[in-house]
């Protein structure tokens, strides 16, 4: 009788930490999943896509920068060349940061129909080039910004 009695206490206390546990992983991975988008699938989503954590990507839309040095206000258009949606970021932006340049941006999407930014992350090139024995790392940079265009 304690054996069968045992046996149902484990498997009861057990069935308690399965669902309790799938309940933190559900409830913990709802709240901290931040999608990766593009602004056609952030405009796809209409009203879902509103005041979700969302990572925007694109490129910055060519003349739509419209930057505040004062205030540090940063306005712009994201466009994956089928969607586009405007960003505005507070803050000073990365150095890279210019027209055409690829661009992901995390934030919430507003009722308002604009992507309210915390952060704003620049693509560049993932090549390396090892500096040449005797090479200053001011020339260098000289040459990384010919190479970008600005």
């Amino acid at each position: 009788m304690t054996t069968k009695r045992t046996k149902w206490g484990a498997l009861a206390a057990v069935g308690v930490l399965v669902i309790a546990f799938g309940w933190l992983i559900y409830g913990g991975l709802d709240s901290n999943v931040v999608y990766f988008l593009t602004p056609k699938e952030l405009l796809a989503k209409g009203a879902d896509g509103y005041d979700k954590p969302i990572r925007l990507g694109g490129q910055v839309k060519p003349g739509s920068v419209i930057w505040d040095e004062k205030a540090l206000d940063l306005r712009f258009a994201v466009t994956d060349g089928t969607g586009e949606v405007v960003v505005h970021s507070k803050g000073a932006p990365p150095n890279m940061f210019k027209d055409g340049q690829g661009v992901v941006v995390e934030g919430r999407y507003g009722k308002d129909g604009v992507f309210k930014s915390t952060s704003l992350m620049v693509k560049h090139s993932n090549e390396y080039k090892a500096p040449t024995k005797g090479e200053r790392p001011s020339e260098m940079y000289k040459s990384l910004m010919k190479s970008t265009g600005t």
